[in-house]
């Protein structure tokens, strides 16, 4: 299993000096099976760089998952440049966005007068596939889901290949049980014993107790979560529009302070553009 990140900045993308080592750009991460398959999670505006990546390569077949439908992991499928070309085929999760299909959302995100091209308007072979949302598999890959707690609800993954395992959970308040929310102590089994777990830990302590229900956990909290669960490599994810290059590099540094004090070996780090890992 190859895992690379093509954007793993919440809410908002951002630019400028400060923000050059962890990257501007919203979710999308893109994992290679060892049967070849490319699987995507989240059309957030790294999927621009990514389609680009993919032409490049000629890869020219895809799966297209979502944890969720807030702008910051959907706007970015309008700049999708794959979906231009009829030779492409695109197999989209299908399911229930608060009422909305994922055809209908992503229709809703393309209309005018918010954009000019319309989702019917896209020359690739897109399929709608219900299958996609619990216990299913994409090649040499197993795929298991679980509801994130989170406003407005949404998916989590683990990614499964032989004896390595890859759980992706963002957009995720472990101080709070947002309403269809699985829990801690699901989210504590769900994550146990990864080899890699990217987590959405987009606050401090401090910067958390005023922003409790906002849908997104602090680095104590998410360190709490990883130690229990016994994982092995810990990526923090969801980084904040506000944060500077330096300021992430602070946060990393303090959690990797607080788990040499407990004599773990995990090893822990911020998620960065471009971020490539192998399992």
């Amino acid at each position: 299993m190859e895992i690379t990140c093509w954007g793993s900045r919440g809410s908002i993308s951002v630019s400028g000096s400060q923000t050059l080592k962890y990257g501007g750009d919203t979710t999308c991460i893109e994992i290679t099976a060892k049967s070849g398959e490319t699987v995507i999670v989240d059309a957030g505006t790294g999927i621009r760089r990514l389609g680009e990546s993919l032409l490049r390569r000629d890869i020219t077949q895809c799966h297209l998952l979502f944890t969720h439908a807030h702008w910051d992991h959907v706007l970015g499928f309008a700049f999708f440049r794959p979906l231009q070309f009829s030779r492409i085929k695109v197999v989209v999760q299908e399911r229930d966005f608060s009422g909305l299909s994922t055809r209908q959302m992503l229709d809703r995100v393309m209309q005018a007068p918010f954009f000019p091209v319309g989702l019917a308007d896209l020359a690739a072979d897109i399929t709608w596939d219900p299958g996609l949302t619990q216990g299913f598999s994409i090649g040499s890959l197993l795929v298991e889901t679980i509801p994130t707690s989170h406003s407005g609800g949404g998916l989590g993954y683990k990614f499964t290949e032989g004896d390595r395992s890859f759980v992706f959970l963002t957009d995720n308040e472990l101080g709070y049980d947002h309403p269809g929310g699985a829990g801690f102590d699901a989210y504590l089994d769900f994550c146990r014993d990864a080899d890699i777990l990217f987590h959405d830990g987009e606050y401090t302590a401090d910067e958390y107790s005023g922003r409790v229900t906002w849908g997104h956990s602090s680095v104590p909290q998410l360190l709490d979560l990883a130690l229990r669960a016994g994982v092995k490599k810990l990526g923090l994810f969801h980084i904040n529009q506000e944060r500077t290059d330096d300021q992430m590099d602070q946060i990393v540094a303090q959690c990797r302070a607080d788990l040499k004090k407990t004599g773990s070996a995990m090893d822990c780090f911020a998620v960065a553009c471009d971020l490539h890992l192998s399992l």
